[in-house]
């Protein structure tokens, strides 16, 4: 029986099939090549060619610090100064909103005026709440502060609501900055990409390291850190949203006389606002994402407190920290949307948010005074009375807890069986690539996929892991990180599709991804570890729950924005119901398909370094090494390495999902 290939696709087929049975070949006989030949080369990258760069990043960040100088002051002073710039709004803001402010320190501090009461920032909320987005919304913003108060996270929600409110704006005002710049100037925008595609695809960890180094250990090193995880988003909306406005626009603003500044804040930018608010959406959801990897290095609040729940392996402690979490980003991301929204909403009566924010500043601050004077007098009003509080923890304890009893066995058969005859000889292959072969079947694959540029992108990035020493450590990632993929993209994929083709699914399955990308990447491991225990297998579950959003959201999304009339026609021709999904739907589909696996790539690289904690021995326990001995040159060449795997990933992923739309006449 022979298989016949379209003519389209037998190069392409015969090509791939080449390049995976030599690295299977060269990964199963690599160390009897060695053997045989005696060249240790064959496996490992000679050391007398590593390169130093972990030294000489630690050389060059040890004397930025002691000794750089800019004329009449030194960099140390300079990091000081930018400290203070941060520190001192913090400290305000978490004094209105959780601390108070004092004068004095310890017991000798004498409190001049009260933190605002969970009353008083529940009000303001839920006002406006109304304001912008109805009753509806209203209702929910209040319930997600009154969870707040009544499971006891209101303290460490108001430090963790503290932090938001500094790095979100410094982050969107950045973010516009660079952004507007970028738009003006193209060479500018050439220059900043590579640095947004680094700033996205290097592990979170990896910022800790030069910003500890830097800053120290504090709040302040730990907003830093946010700022530059969540601004690039900001910067690539502005930009998109910046050129995506209407050429008649242009020629208004024009004709009207405007000047480049005129044109660029009176016409350009109100025009682009309801794309810009997605862009501060985003950042405010990638600032509560890094609550808890912030609170590493000093950062506080629900963080801290999931971390601690971790450390302490207590279960429920950690799940309510990380559902306080959860309800945060759900009330300010509803918010923030509601932003977006036109003018014309059902709530004209209550508009004067948006037209008289100065009023709406007036009446939260008489309601805030009228709260710290009835507080006085009624404690209730400033404190949620602590005997009404409640808890869930000793409920998810329980419910772990009789898992563990009655599916150990069950548990224990499926992960010895997954690691025996699935993980394990996955990583075999894996670890056993030469180096020198993976260099070239990187670079002859980029050039197979998009030709000659993409080929030596690739294989210079593979180079310059192997270069560095990390050709292991990096396979050990590519393996955990390929298997995690796979699980997650068949599972997400079909329910994809299944929420793509019915309503009520999509309503369901919705709720589920939503819930599952506003969660903290750490809340991940607490009942995992519980179940499974450390190890890698425990890792790889993380990772799949944690990277499976983007591969079901993007399915869903590739199946509903098929033509109908493509559909139709179908029907008309006589397909079947499966002949409809797996001949029209699913090949129409593909470039949506590969975009969600590039996303979901990306999740899993970005919860490498996290599962290092769980007893991984890949890139993420080198960052994590680094970072617990304030190791600069460590951390960063590892997380330069990630980002490579992450870069090398969706530049061929990109090309992939390019030359699918254009063969099915997707785009010109």
């Amino acid at each position: 029986m022979s298989i016949h290939f379209p003519n389209g696709l037998r190069k392409p087929v015969y090509f791939w099939l080449f390049l995976f049975t030599c690295t299977w070949l060269l990964s199963n006989y690599s160390f009897t090549l060695y053997k045989a030949l005696g060249a240790r080369w064959i496996i490992k990258f000679p050391s007398a060619w590593e390169w130093q760069l972990d030294v000489w990043i630690s050389s060059f960040m040890t004397w930025l610090v002691e000794d750089a100088g800019f004329g009449l002051f030194t960099f140390r002073q300079l990091t000081r100064f930018l400290s203070a710039l941060i520190e001192a709004p913090y400290n305000a803001m978490r004094a209105l909103l959780a601390d108070g402010f004092n004068s004095g320190l310890g017991q000798h501090a004498v409190e001049i005026f009260p933190a605002m009461s969970w009353v008083a920032i529940t009000l303001l909320l839920v006002l406006l709440a109304l304001c912008v987005g109805g009753r509806s919304l209203a209702l929910l913003v209040g319930g997600c502060f009154l969870y707040l108060a009544t499971f006891g996270q209101w303290q460490s929600a108001m430090v963790t609501l503290a932090s938001i409110a500094i790095a979100v704006p410094i982050g969107v005002i950045g973010g516009l900055v660079l952004g507007i710049l970028a738009y003006r100037s193209e060479r500018f925008e050439r220059l900043q990409r590579p640095v947004l595609d680094l700033m996205q695809t290097v592990p979170i960890f990896a910022y800790l390291v030069p910003i500890l180094f830097l800053f120290g250990f504090g709040p302040v090193s730990a907003l830093v850190a946010t700022i530059i995880y969540a601004m690039p988003p900001m910067v690539r909306v502005v930009l998109v949203a910046l050129q995506s406005v209407p050429e008649p626009l242009h020629e208004a603003g024009r004709m009207a006389g405007c000047t480049p500044r005129q044109m660029m804040w009176r016409v350009l930018l109100p025009s682009a606002l309801p794309t810009l608010m997605v862009g501060v959406n985003q950042v405010i959801m990638l600032s509560l994402n890094m609550v808890i990897i912030a609170s590493i290095i000093g950062a506080g609040g629900l963080g801290y407190d999931v971390l601690a729940a971790l450390r302490r392996l207590d279960i429920g402690g950690g799940i309510e920290a990380g559902m306080a979490i959860v309800v945060i980003a759900i009330a300010l991301d509803r918010l923030s949307q509601a932003f977006t929204k036109s003018d014309s909403s059902p709530n004209q009566s209550f508009g004067f948010v948006r037209s008289k924010p100065l009023l709406y500043f007036v009446i939260a601050l008489m309601v805030t005074i009228t709260m710290a004077l009835l507080g006085k007098v009624w404690p209730v009003v400033q404190n949620y009375p602590e005997p009404m509080v409640l808890t869930t923890g000793r409920f998810w304890d329980e419910v772990i807890k009789w898992i563990n009893i009655n599916f150990f066995e069950v548990f224990e058969t499926v992960k010895t069986a997954l690691l025996t005859y699935f993980l394990l000889p996955v990583k075999r292959f894996f670890v056993g690539i030469p180096w020198a072969w993976g260099i070239i079947a990187l670079g002859l694959a980029g050039w197979r996929v998009s030709g000659a540029k993409l080929g030596l992108l690739c294989a210079a990035l593979a180079g310059a892991i192997a270069a560095n020493g990390l050709w292991r450590e990096a396979m050990i990632a590519v393996y955990l990180c390929g298997v995690s993929v796979l699980l997650a993209t068949a599972v997400g994929i079909p329910l994809g599709v299944w929420a793509g083709q019915s309503e009520s699914a999509n309503k369901i399955l919705s709720t589920l991804v939503d819930t599952l990308q506003t969660l903290p990447s750490f809340v991940y491991l607490i009942p995992v570890v519980m179940l499974f225990r450390v190890g890698e297998f425990t890792a790889m579950v993380a990772i799949v729950i944690y990277a499976m959003a983007p591969a079901l959201r993007y399915a869903a999304h590739g199946i509903r924005e098929i033509n109908p009339q493509v559909i139709e026609a179908g029907k008309v021709s006589g397909c079947t119901h499966w002949q409809l999904l797996w001949r029209i739907k699913l090949p129409l589909a593909v470039p949506s398909l590969l975009l969600g696996l590039n996303q979901t790539i990306m999740l899993a690289l970005s919860m490498l370094v996290i599962t290092a904690l769980v007893g991984t021995r890949d890139l993420g326990q080198e960052v994590y090494i680094a970072l617990t001995k304030a190791n600069t040159g460590q951390g960063i060449v590892a997380g330069l390495a990630v980002a490579f795997i992450a870069i090398i990933a969706d530049r061929i992923l990109s090309a992939l999902a390019k030359s699918s739309q254009a063969r099915l006449g997707l785009v010109t």
